[in-house]
């Protein structure tokens, strides 16, 4: 009960600040449900602004289905393709949805993501063209594989940053098929980094999480006047919080070195 109140205070403070009361801002729409963090509720409210298209979604790096960005929409009647490489994700993911499999509500390639290979695993599900929503999630790779898709196009792209950079600092880490997580501070992209891909692709970032870990782009037709601008990791940086829903783990990882291209 302590640990809960303190949570609730904390989250209170952070969103009670005037930046954080401005109503085109998704953070105090955030709420965790099936999420790692509050993505459930600001990817909920991203769709109450932009309606839905299809109600398809694409996610990578799913972990065993149980914790993830999509599961949630799911459970609310959506479908789409969840792919992930890990034996034992994989054997947990075909023995607890087994049913959707069958109901064709819910597609699964066990396969690891590379920029070479994520086209041909998303056409080998019969996916193209627009869906609503694309989540990438593979803790090291994950600029270089949105960089590289165009099977489909998604109205709207979750994707991890690397905290750590904090604007105007644009760095993302060199591109390695075979890069597994250590645990540590090196993996991943700036969100500096993700904007300027974004702006490429035909996206803008219109918020982030409030535990500092993902971010939340939009196609550029679809904004409007609906989000909080101007669309820049200036104004939408949320600062590793990474603990946040998660009492007794570290705001930060321990510190990691690698190579980075500047951008």
């Amino acid at each position: 009960m302590t640990n809960t109140v303190l949570y609730s205070m904390y989250r209170d403070s952070i969103l009670s600040s005037e930046r954080n009361r401005d109503p085109k801002r998704l953070l105090t729409s955030g709420f965790r449900a099936y999420s790692q963090n509050d993505e459930d509720g600001m990817i909920q409210e991203i769709f109450q602004r932009i309606g839905v298209s299809n109600r398809t979604f694409i996610e990578f790096g799913v972990g065993d289905g149980t914790e993830n960005n999509t599961l949630y929409l799911l459970l609310a009647g959506w479908r789409g393709l969840w792919i992930d490489g890990n034996n034992t994700n994989a054997a947990s993911i075909n023995q607890q949805f087994s049913s959707f499999f069958q109901s064709g509500e819910l597609m699964f390639q066990h396969q690891f993501v590379t920029r070479d290979s994520i086209n041909g695993i998303i056409e080998k599900s019969n996916l193209s063209g627009e869906i609503d929503l694309l989540s990438i999630d593979i803790d090291g790779n994950d600029y270089w594989v949105w960089e590289a898709i165009s099977q489909v196009q998604p109205r709207v792209v979750v994707v991890e940053y690397n905290a750590v950079f904090r604007p105007p600092i644009a760095v993302v880490a060199d591109y390695d098929d075979n890069f597994v997580w250590d645990g540590t501070s090196y993996y991943g992209a700036s969100l500096k980094a993700l904007e300027s891909l974004a702006i490429k692709k035909g996206y803008v970032l219109v918020g982030c999480s409030l535990s500092g870990i993902n971010a939340f782009f939009i196609k550029r037709e679809l904004v409007m006047d609906k989000f909080c601008a101007p669309y820049t990791a200036e104004n939408h940086f949320e600062p590793p919080r990474f603990g946040f829903y998660k009492i007794g783990a570290l705001d930060m990882h321990p510190p990691g070195i690698g190579n980075y291209q500047k951008l």
